[in-house]
This record gives C-alpha cells, structure tokens and sequence, in this order.
C-alpha cells in the first residue's frame, strides 16, 4: 500500500509565497536593469552633448544603437557646418546607415538627449528607427510629445515606440546652463551668418585657385 505525503496547508502557502516572491524579484531586477542600460547610453549622448557645449553649439547629443552597440555618435554641430540640418539625430542617423549600408534602422534604437524637432521626427520615421528614447522635452520645438503627438498621426507609415525622460534632469541642466550663459553675451548680428560664409568660400576659391596654379 502506497502512502500519500501528507502535506499541510501552511506548507502550501509558504511555497506559493516563495515562488510569487521570486517572480517579483526577477521582474524589479530585470526592470532596473533595462533602466540602467537605458541610462548608460543616455549618458553618451550627454557626452556628445557636452562636445557640442565645448565649441559653443546647442548642447544635445545623440547615440544610435544595434544589438546592444553603439553604431553611431554625434552631436550638434548646425554653427561649425553652417548647415540648418546638422543636428545630433539627423547628423547620427546619417552616420548609422553609412555603417550599416541602409537607410532602413528598423532594428536600431536612438538616444537624444532633448526631444526631436520636426526635421528630426521625420528623419526618425522614414528612416524607421525601432525605438526612440529623449531626455528632455522641447516645448518650443519639440515634434514627438510637445508641439506634435505623432502616435496621433495616425497615416504615418511608421510609429518608433518612445521612452521620454530619461536622465531628464541632467539633459534639461546642461541646455539650461548654455542658455542662461549665452544670454549673458551680446547678441550676434544676423548679417555676420552671411558674412562669415562669403568669407569662407572666397577663401576657399582662392585655396583652389592657389592649388591650380
């Protein structure tokens, strides 16, 4: 005759206990352990951003990343290249499919430091980046959550899932700190934009010329 273990009902409750205790361990860890990656790479981008502060350009930078690695980096830099576009997350983005020999990111994740602006936004979709994730919002530009909610776009071929304010302190300090010093200085007369970029390309023509001869 085969006897059965007798078990007691506390015993039961303790082992569910047990092993409810362990689910929610796994998931607090696992969660703050996404939380940190997502912070690890934020903070890259706030090491562009701080490129970008050393050579007086909007402090925001960018990092796009494959599989777990960093593919791409940039920050600002629209006043060194006098180019309108050359911010950190198209500058980035450009970078990233030059690497990889694609215009299609549909399997790569951007960190910015400030929320994108609408030039931004559109490279972001049409190049398909998988998930988005900014520090602070933008709420004079800003085309993802502030001026524009473009998961209410509904037409949009392409929705990047968005994570917003990651590190969000640290990456709001560093514009704040770059705006509140540069309202200190006198402002710049617009007309020196043109004038420098006349300067630039006759010295240019003259180098090429020189060159020639």
């Amino acid at each position: 005759m085969v006897q059965q273990a007798c078990i007691e009902p506390g015993q039961v409750r303790k082992e569910a206990a047990i092993k409810t205790s362990a689910c929610v361990y796994h998931f607090i860890y696992m969660k703050e352990k996404i939380v940190k990656n997502h912070e690890y790479y934020m903070r890259l981008a706030l090491k562009e951003a701080e490129k970008a502060r050393m050579i007086d350009e909007v402090p925001v930078g960018a990092v796009i990343v494959q599989d777990g690695k960093v593919i791409a980096r940039a920050h600002n830099l629209k006043e060194k290249n006098k180019q309108a576009y050359a911010h950190a997350e198209f500058l980035a983005i450009q970078k990233a499919s030059k690497k990889l020999g694609t215009w299609c990111l549909d399997d790569c994740d951007l960190y910015v430091t400030l929320e994108p602006c609408m030039m931004c936004t559109g490279a972001i979709i049409l190049s398909r980046v998988r998930n988005l994730y900014y520090g602070t919002k933008d709420p004079k530009g800003g085309a993802v959550d502030s001026l524009i909610q473009i998961k209410q776009i509904s037409h949009l071929n392409h929705h990047p899932a968005v994570v917003s304010e990651i590190l969000q302190p640290e990456c709001s300090r560093i514009l704040t700190d770059f705006f509140r010093e540069k309202r200190k200085r006198p402002k710049r007369d617009p007309a020196s934009f043109r004038k420098s970029a006349m300067l630039k390309e006759t010295a240019d023509t003259e180098n090429k010329n020189d060159q020639n001869t």
